[in-house]
Order: C-alpha cells, then sequence, then structure tokens
C-alpha cells in the first residue's frame, strides 16, 4: 500500500513536475497494438479516433494515464490490453520494476521490459500533447514502473498485516462513533426539548390554525432523527472507502463507489454554479414582475374607491378586470422565465410539463367554462351583491360573486350556491335592477263570478291596492282582466314597489286586503271549479274577522 511505504513513491513521481501530471490526466495516445505486439512486436499504425474517444490504463484503481482508439482499435480495448500487460509485467518479480526501458524505433517509442512489450508510442501521441515523443515516452515509462513496483509492494505480507490492522482499528472506530452519535443525539433531543418544546405555539394564519404545537414538535424530531441517520450514513461511508482502500484487489471498487457518491455531488454543484446566472435573471425577473403587480393594483384600488375615473368603466369592474391583467402578466412572466428555468430544456422537465398540461386540459373544461360566465356576467352587469333576484327556481340576495359560482342568500335563509356556467345558460330576472328604473310590478289574480259587476271587482282591488303600505302611489296600481273562465272571470292587480327586498311581506299585506276589502262589500271569492252556488255568498262578515285567538284592534 501507498499509505504503508510512505510517500517516496508519490515525491518521485513529482519529480517530473508539471508534465507529467498533465500527461496522467489526459494523454492523447493514438496507439496500433494488434496481437503480433503481443507475441513478436509487430505494429500497425492506425488512423486516430475522434480525439474524444479516451480510455485511462488502470491498475488496483489507480489510473497512469489515457489512451485514444484507432479506427480498428477502440481506446477502451487498447487500455484494458495495455492494463493486462502491465498486470502480466507486474506479477513476474524476476524483472525489477525499473528494467521498463523506452526503445527508440525511429517512427515510433516501444516500452518494454525482457520479454514483456508493454505498449508503443507514436508521433500522434506527442503531437495531440504539443510535445516531443521522447519526453512523454518517458512520462509514460517512470508511471508504468511506480505502478509495478506500488503492485508488488502493496502485495507483501507486511503491507497485508497493516491493512487488515488499519482496518480493524477503522471498524473500531466506528462501532465507537456511531455510539457516540447515538448518544449524542439523544441528548441533544432531551436539550431541545428541555428549552424549546414549551414555547413551541400553533402556526396560524389569521383565525386558522395551519400546524398544532405537537406537529411542530414532531418535525423537530423528524429533522433531528434524519439528521442522525445522514451523519451515520456518512461515517459508514468514509469507513468503507477507507478500508477498501486499503487492498488492491478491492481498491478498483473504492474508486467506483467514490465515482457514485462523488459524480452526482460534482454534477449538482457544477449545475448550481452554471444555472447562477440564470438564477440571478429570474430572481430579478421575480422582482419587476413583483412591483409591476403592485403598482397595478394601486391603480385598480384607486378605481376601486372613485379616486380614478374612466368613462364607461364602473368601479366594481376594478378587481375583475385587476384579476385578468394580473394573469397576463403572470404567464407572460412565465414565457419570459420559461427558457432560464435550470433544467426546462431536459427530456424529463419537457415530460412533466406535457403532462400537467394534458391533465389541466382534461380537468378544467368546466372550470374555465365557469370563469369565462363570472367575467361575462360581471361586465354584462347582470347583477350586483346585494341584489334580489331570480335564476331558475331559486330567488334570493346575491351574497357573492366569485369566479367559479354565485352564492345567494333564498328567502328561506338557504345559502344556494349556482356554478356560473348555469347562470349564463338559465333564465334571470333582477328584481333590484327592474326596482331601480321604473318600479317593480307586483301582481295577483283572483276568481270572481259573473254575477258580481267588474266595475265593482276592479274598484274593490284598487282599494285593497291603497290600503296597503309599501307600494308605489305613482305609477298608479291598475286591473287586468286575464280570463273569462267557465265559472269566473279572472282579474289580475298589479301594483308598483320600489321594495324588492320586502316582496314576501308586500304580496302578504295586499293579500291581507283583498280578503278584507271583498268580505266587507260581500263578494265571494271563487275557487278555479266548483258544482253550484252555495245557498249564501262564502265571506266572513266584519264582526267575525278577529275571532279567538285573532288579536283585536285596539282602537
Amino acid at each position: 500500500m501507498r499509505k504503508a511505504r510512505g510517500s517516496q513513491d508519490r515525491w518521485r513521481s513529482a519529480i517530473w513536475g508539471l508534465a507529467g501530471l498533465l500527461v496522467a490526466v489526459g494523454a492523447q495516445a493514438a496507439e496500433s497494438q494488434t496481437g503480433g505486439e503481443r507475441g513478436q512486436g509487430t505494429i500497425v499504425a492506425g488512423v486516430a479516433a475522434p480525439a474524444r474517444e479516451a480510455a485511462p490504463v488502470v491498475i488496483d484503481g489507480v489510473k497512469l494515464f489515457e489512451v485514444r482508439g484507432v479506427t480498428a482499435f477502440p481506446a477502451e480495448r487498447r487500455a484494458t490490453e495495455i492494463s493486462a500487460r502491465i498486470e502480466l509485467f507486474a506479477q513476474d518479480k524476476a524483472f525489477d520494476p525499473n528494467a521498463v526501458e523506452a526503445v527508440d524505433l525511429g517512427n515510433r517509442t516501444r516500452l518494454s521490459a525482457g520479454k514483456y512489450e508493454l505498449m508503443t508510442v507514436f508521433d500522434v501521441d506527442a503531437q495531440n500533447e504539443g510535445i516531443a515523443r521522447p519526453l512523454i515516452a518517458e512520462v509514460y515509462r517512470r508511471r508504468i514502473a511506480e505502478a509495478v513496483a506500488a503492485y508488488r509492494s502493496d502485495r507483501t505480507p507486511r503491507a497485508l498485516l497493516l491493512a487488515a490492522g488499519y482496518t480493524l482499528a477503522a471498524a473500531a472506530l466506528l462501532v465507537a462513533l456511531i455510539y457516540l452519535l447515538g448518544k449524542g443525539f439523544r441528548g441533544l433531543d432531551g436539550l431541545i426539548a428541555r428549552r424549546f418544546k414549551a414555547k413551541l405555539g400553533d402556526v396560524r394564519i389569521q383565525s386558522f390554525r395551519i400546524l398544532q404545537a405537537e406537529h411542530l414538535w414532531a418535525g423537530v424530531q423528524g429533522a433531528l432523527r434524519a439528521t442522525h441517520v445522514i451523519v451515520a450514513i456518512l461515517v459508514v461511508a468514509v469507513f468503507i472507502d477507507f478500508a477498501l482502500g486499503r487492498f488492491p484487489w478491492t481498491r478498483a471498487l473504492q474508486e467506483r463507489l467514490l465515482g457514485l457518491v462523488v459524480n452526482p455531488l460534482l454534477s449538482i454543484g457544477r449545475g448550481i454554479v452554471e444555472a447562477i446566472p440564470n438564477l440571478l435573471f429570474l430572481a430579478i425577473l421575480v422582482i419587476v414582475t413583483r412591483y409591476l403587480l403592485k403598482t397595478i393594483r394601486l391603480f385598480f384600488v384607486a378605481v376601486a374607491r372613485g379616486s380614478v375615473k374612466m368613462r364607461g368603466f364602473d368601479q366594481e369592474w376594478a378587481w375583475p378586470t385587476y384579476r385578468i391583467v394580473r394573469l397576463l402578466v403572470i404567464a407572460f412572466a412565465a414565457v419570459v422565465a420559461y427558457p432560464y428555468i435550470p433544467g426546462s430544456d431536459s427530456g424529463a422537465f419537457k415530460g412533466i410539463s406535457l403532462f400537467l398540461g394534458v391533465i389541466f386540459s382534461l380537468g378544467s373544461t368546466s372550470v374555465i367554462a365557469n370563469i369565462i360566465a363570472g367575467y361575462t356576467m360581471t361586465y354584462r352587469r347582470a347583477f350586483r351583491v346585494g341584489d334580489r333576484v331570480k335564476i331558475g327556481a331559486h330567488v334570493g340576495d346575491v351574497e357573492e360573486v366569485r369566479l367559479l359560482v354565485t352564492s345567494l342568500r333564498s328567502l328561506k335563509g338557504e345559502r344556494v350556491v349556482i356554478p356560473n356556467s348555469i347562470i349564463l345558460n338559465s333564465d334571470l330576472v333582477n328584481y333590484s335592477g327592474i326596482s331601480g328604473t321604473q318600479g317593480l310590478i307586483l301582481h295577483t289574480t283572483v276568481g270572481i263570478g259573473y254575477e258580481t259587476p267588474w266595475r265593482q271587482v276592479e274598484a274593490m282591488l284598487l282599494m285593497a291596492a291603497e290600503r296597503t303600505p309599501g307600494l308605489l302611489r305613482e305609477p298608479a296600481a291598475f286591473v287586468l282582466q286575464q280570463a273569462l273562465g267557465d265559472f269566473c272571470v279572472t282579474y289580475e292587480l298589479n301594483v308598483h314597489c320600489d321594495q324588492p327586498h320586502q316582496m314576501p311581506q308586500l304580496y302578504t299585506a295586499l293579500h291581507r286586503n283583498i280578503l278584507d276589502v271583498f268580505n266587507e262589500y260581500g263578494v265571494q271569492i271563487m275557487t278555479p271549479a266548483y258544482v253550484a252556488d252555495a245557498p249564501q255568498p262564502k265571506v266572513v262578515s266584519k264582526d267575525q274577522w278577529h275571532l279567538s285567538p285573532a288579536p283585536k284592534p285596539t282602537d
């Protein structure tokens, strides 16, 4: 092992300076070595493959240098065969590691040791690196000699015993650290519980409790446990990495495991660094969009309050219009920001975007229809909050108008929620809108026999209207004869009012007065159909109007 042998080999390699290090990281060698090189030493100079094709020559998990491929000999295969020849030479202790020599053959340099032909360096290798071929060949020779020496040293009994001892000591240290971590985190949990648990309160937004104190404490404990597990995993990973690196047979596995951990972290780090300019642009875009929306909101607040007036633009249109403008601004900002979102050009991001778009398009049809209907009714001035309306079979006062639904308070105090798309496709009567212009007409019908003069009936109906408080005197009430039926004449009394919210009370008072007036004059109100006339008219005499338990008038 290199650590067991000390730093002698490293200092020896460092003598060659920066040139050797650069070549070790990425030597652009394009060699052509066939089976003859393994046997008779015949060399075929192939055509160099593209520069991006390279493979490392690795001994015991340590990369010596990289080789390039040729047209008929891929880089991966070349590197594998060179590594195999070097290992075969390292296993033959009859040759000294420093027996590797570089033989200049004119247009190429052969690296060999006795009967072992290790590799061939061509002029193209030197051209790719921009330095002389003898220098590259010498760097390769020294790297091979160092690797062979380390290969043999790591497999000596003394080195293996030291590796086993270090591994056992590390295992003991691992057990101690795991124990101390568990004890330390339990103590930290108790300390936090004593000092902060009693101080945790519920998280509220206005009057809504979002998180309870016990949920917050459970989250704190979960974070502590997760931290404990992560630290323990890191300690175990460090131990595994250390133990695998002690033995030459597992050193390659150490490199692979380390790559599994380090490479994703490096990728994340590079991604974060590369995304910083885009993130700065997104931050600036968010700030600009936010202050633009604030400015737009201030303008529409002034419109809603009446401070800013626009011809033909009602004040109640301010907030719906602000929502539309806000949506357009956010949509425009999202379109501008999309190319700068990290990962937006990846296939996964595009797939997720497409999936969400399909889900949104399939599930939002009714939602969009209700939103459009809501805005349509707003700008058509169909009704306002507080209006008495009739929508289909529902009569009530408008309590709330939202993008998707409209809420009514019925005459019985029930809260009726109607989707805006249904309202748009239904018959709508706005009693408040009618009463505010020409007055709302209340109408009721009575059936009176043919034996009663129609002039008398109309006079009695108009008298009942005059007795009813809350009705308008102008325009005056009027009577219409709707039908000449088989048994009676149908009269319709029409009166005006400007209080649509009092319609039930006004109808009740009007019907009471009609009954009183017809009873006073002894005129019977006919039922829809009858068999024969009663011997006496079915009326209630005035002295019977207040029979028990009805209260008698005080005057």
